[in-house]
């Protein structure tokens, strides 16, 4: 009898790993889709809705995003988290994916259980900025003024736990400076309340930053990431200018629910290097500040599991209260 069983064990066993490469031969065949956290219109939609159309060509089937915002992004990944593990339900999350397990008091799903890391797409810089009317010039002037005047500077901040307060807050843990937040509803309103010296730093992303730097609304103090952008090559990074080590990026990445058949998730992050690759696809990202990334499923899960516990940290250094 017991043989018995183990040979039933063993035969099912086989026929879900046919089962498994059968459907992984035959993907995709039928629409797919991809769910984005944020409304459309915004940086994650227009790059989700570029992949899309080229996934669409490549694959031979509909690629259809859906906008599902609310909760911080929690709302699209709960459903992606609970979708059938068959690569037809994909999101497409940003850095906020590595930062809602430490920022929420509790999230609906395991943020590494149950999701199956794809690829990360892009990266992109954030900058440092001052407002010209506060006649900051540089980090190190940033620095000298507020470890002179603590508590005294301002900088603006479009949310607790969203990656342009928490690089700040890197940067106040790493230099050991004060200065106070001013909340804004996004970075469109942050830039305008530099321009009118309402606030006098602050972190934003370059690719809404530059034109307002060329035009000389704004001041660059320093690139976030470890090394200078080719969107802006002339601005030194935050750790060339006074801050040694200091590197903080966005981006943003795919995602599929956990036990997603390896040969699928192997498919998809294929593909959309490939699209990622594209001459025309390579001169959008230039326009929006983006570098391509389109790295395996083993590299971009090491990546993952790394940003959340970095973040994690960031979290507990600036004694930030779970939301």
């Amino acid at each position: 009898m017991q043989r018995l069983l183990t040979a039933l064990g063993v035969l099912l066993g086989i026929c879900g790993l046919t089962a498994s490469s059968a459907s992984a031969q035959t993907y995709p065949s039928h629409p797919i889709r991809l769910m984005v956290p944020f409304a459309a219109g915004g940086a994650v939609d227009v790059l989700a809705r570029l992949l899309g159309s080229k996934l669409s060509e490549q694959l031979g089937q509909p690629v259809i995003v859906e906008n599902k915002p609310g909760a911080g992004g929690t709302l699209a990944a709960d459903l992606v988290a609970k979708s059938a593990p068959d690569g037809y339900t994909i999101l497409e999350n940003t850095n906020g994916a590595a930062i809602a397990p430490a920022l929420y008091k509790s999230l609906p799903f395991d943020a590494e259980k149950d999701f199956a890391p794809v690829t990360q797409l892009v990266a992109s810089n954030l900058i440092l900025v001052a407002s010209p009317k506060s006649g900051i010039t540089s980090v190190q002037d940033l620095i000298d003024r507020a470890r002179a005047n603590p508590d005294k500077l301002n900088y603006g901040s479009s949310g607790v736990g969203n990656p342009l307060h928490l690089t700040m807050e890197m940067l106040k843990h790493a230099t050991g400076i004060q200065i106070q937040a001013v909340p804004f509803r996004g970075d469109a309103q942050i830039n305008a309340a530099l321009i009118t010296g309402e606030v006098e730093v602050a972190v934003v992303p370059l690719a809404t930053a530059v034109p307002l730097i060329k035009d000389g609304r704004i001041v660059a103090l320093g690139i976030t990431g470890a090394k200078r952008s080719p969107a802006a090559p002339e601005i030194p990074t935050i750790a060339e200018s006074g801050v040694p080590g200091f590197a903080s990026t966005s981006w943003q990445g795919l995602f599929v629910a956990a036990k997603t058949p390896a040969p699928i998730v192997e498919r998809i992050q294929r593909e959309t290097a490939k699209a990622l690759g594209l001459p025309d696809v390579q001169a959008r990202l230039g326009t929006m500040a983006y570098e391509g990334v389109g790295n395996t499923p083993a590299a971009f899960d090491a990546f993952y599991k790394a940003e959340i516990a970095m973040f994690a940290k960031v979290i507990e250094d600036a004694r930030i209260p779970k939301q």
